[in-house]
C-alpha cells in the first residue's frame, strides 16, 4: 500500500468506528511501528484542518476520532432533532474542576474540598460520561477513584490533561478558588484582565453542554 492508501484506510476505519480509535489499535490493524502510523495520522489530521469542511478529525490522548465541526453543532442538532441538555449546575462544575486537576481521587477527597456530600453529582458526571472509575485505592475499604473521560477533553477542546490552562496563583481566592479558576465565565475573565483563550469560548456550561450532547 501506498501512504495515501495507508491515510485512506485510517479515514475509513475512523468514518466506521464513531468511537476514538488508539494509535496502538491502527498500529495493530497494519502490522506497522506505532511511529509511522503517527506519522501518517498527523499528515490526514492537517488535511482535514486545511479542507475547512464540516467534518475534522481529533486527538484525544493516544486517540483519535472523526467528529463533526463545533461551528456546525446547531444545525446537526436541528436535522437530527437532537434536544440541547440541561447545563450542568454550578456544583457539578466545581466538583469537575476538582477531579480535573487533582485526579485520580476519591469521593471523600472531592467533600474535603467542597464541604459537602458530592455522592449525586459525581453520580450524574458519570451518567453524563464527563468522569469515570480508574480504579480503586488501596486503602481500609478500597474507595474508587474517579477522573476525567475523552468526553471531557471534547468538552474544552483539548487533546489532553496536559493543555488544561494552569492554575492562577492568586493568593486572595486561596487553594480551592485556584482550582476552581478555569471554570469561570469569559466574563469573569475578562473582568480580572486574564488572557483569552480562543479555544475555549462562552461559559463552562455551555461548552459542557455541546460536549455532552456528542457532537
Amino acid at each position: 500500500m501506498t501512504e495515501k492508501e495507508y491515510r485512506s484506510a485510517i479515514e475509513a476505519i475512523l468514518f466506521s468506528a464513531g468511537d476514538p480509535v488508539e494509535i496502538k489499535r491502527l498500529a495493530e490493524t497494519f502490522e506497522l511501528p506505532e511511529s509511522a502510523v503517527q506519522t501518517q495520522m498527523d499528515i490526514l489530521t492537517d488535511e482535514y484542518a486545511e479542507l475547512d469542511r464540516g467534518i475534522t478529525i481529533i486527538r484525544l490522548n493516544d486517540s483519535y476520532q472523526m467528529v463533526s465541526v463545533k461551528e456546525y453543532a446547531r444545525w446537526v442538532r436541528k436535522a437530527m432533532d437532537l434536544r440541547r441538555n440541561i447545563p450542568l449546575s454550578q456544583a457539578a462544575m466545581e466538583v469537575l474542576a476538582v477531579i480535573a486537576y487533582n485526579q485520580p481521587v476519591t469521593k471523600s477527597f472531592v467533600e474535603q474540598v467542597r464541604g459537602v456530600d458530592c455522592s449525586g453529582v459525581i453520580g450524574s458526571l458519570t451518567t453524563k460520561g464527563l468522569i469515570e472509575e480508574k480504579g480503586r485505592l488501596e486503602l481500609p475499604g478500597r474507595p474508587l477513584l474517579y477522573g476525567t473521560t475523552d468526553h471531557f477533553l471534547r468538552c474544552f477542546s483539548i487533546s489532553s490533561l496536559d493543555e488544561l490552562p494552569p492554575i492562577p496563583k492568586d493568593e486572595d481566592r486561596g487553594d480551592r478558588g485556584r482550582q476552581l479558576s478555569i471554570f469561570e465565565s469569559e466574563e469573569d475573565k475578562e473582568a480580572s484582565d486574564a488572557p483569552q483563550d480562543d479555544k475555549v469560548t462562552g461559559t463552562v456550561e455551555e461548552i459542557v453542554s455541546e460536549a455532552v450532547e456528542g457532537k
